[in-house]
């Protein structure tokens, strides 16, 4: 039997929060409300929201010897996730961004930096790490040690879930090893030059052969196609604080989702829910959210849907 549910090879980020009552106009100012030093970052957001739902996770990243990889690694370890294989990177800073969350609205603007010294060497990945689980969730940015990862993960038939939301280099080698793509709303259109999303996702899962490929919309929901059609997922209304890491925790549900052998709709419907009560708490991770209260929205919570989304994937049916 595996030791975990989930595997994760990727970005973690040390955030520091600035609330303001408004973004400000270029060159503007204004005061900010609070400042606050929170964890987050892409694949290890997600390895969060996956504990909360009770799998068992493993991380393998890296951090700086800083305060702040001290502060990443603490919160880690309390959601229960294996962090034996993350790295501590000797004289070197943990990623980090500063992010503006406009209080009127909840959106929010991310400046980040990540340190050279924080890359993944495909060296650093042994099989054993990958095998060790029944799911790989990766993202894109060290491209190369992902393709490691994910290739290991193809050897002994572990399905590969990826989050990717700009064009790497080199990110061709990655996705003929995945299972499951969930991208962002511009990466489809990035990748494959076709405006249209619905034209994007068909044509990237003709060319890699995906089982699913699909995309977050954010406000707007979730689509995906599978199976040959398309599926659209609408958001929930929820009173948003802060959006940060509303997409990260999209993809824990989402693995979650796979696991469990939830039907895509099902998937996607589950993932939104998980991903808007993210948003009213602030931080990437403040308002992760257990099983019963995402069952309890995606029962009686309000969904705003995005008409021509919905009619032409209503229409592929």
């Amino acid at each position: 039997m595996p030791l975990f549910d989930v595997v994760g090879v990727g970005l973690n980020a040390t955030d520091t929060l600035i609330v303001v009552p408004r973004f400000p106009s270029y060159a503007g100012k204004v005061p900010f409300q609070e400042e606050v030093v929170m964890p987050g970052g892409q694949v290890a957001s997600a390895l969060a929201a996956c504990a909360r739902l009770g799998l068992r996770t493993k991380y393998i990243g890296a951090v700086g010897d800083d305060e702040r990889g001290r502060v990443q690694l603490e919160s880690l370890a309390a959601a229960g996730i294996d962090c034996a294989d993350v790295k501590v990177r000797q004289n070197c800073a943990t990623q980090s961004a500063y992010i503006i969350v406009d209080a009127s609205t909840g959106e929010r603007t991310v400046l980040w930096r990540r340190d050279e010294g924080l890359r993944i060497d495909p060296g650093e990945i042994a099989d054993e790490t990958i095998a060790c689980g029944r799911l790989l969730h990766v993202d894109g940015h060290d491209t190369p040690a992902v393709a490691r990862a994910a290739g290991i993960a193809r050897a002994h038939s572990i399905p590969v879930t990826v989050d990717v939301d700009t064009i790497y280099p080199g990110f061709e080698r990655v996705l003929p090893l995945v299972d499951y793509l969930v991208a962002s709303s511009e990466f489809p259109a990035a990748w494959t030059g076709e405006g249209d999303p619905f034209e994007a996702l068909e044509r990237l899962q003709s060319e890699y052969g995906m089982k699913v490929a699909a995309m977050t919309l954010g406000a707007h929901g979730s689509l995906a196609r599978s199976g040959g059609r398309f599926f659209y997922a609408p958001a929930y209304v929820v009173d948003a604080v802060d959006t940060t890491g509303a997409g990260d925790v999209f993809h824990g549900a989402f693995c979650y989702a796979v696991l469990e052998g939830m039907p895509i709709g099902d998937a996607l419907d589950f993932s939104n829910a998980m991903a808007a009560l993210n948003c009213t708490a602030p931080g990437a991770r403040g308002g992760i959210r257990g099983l019963e209260e995402i069952r309890a929205l995606m029962a009686h919570g309000e969904r705003r849907s995005h008409p021509d989304f919905a009619a032409r994937s209503a229409a592929d049916a």
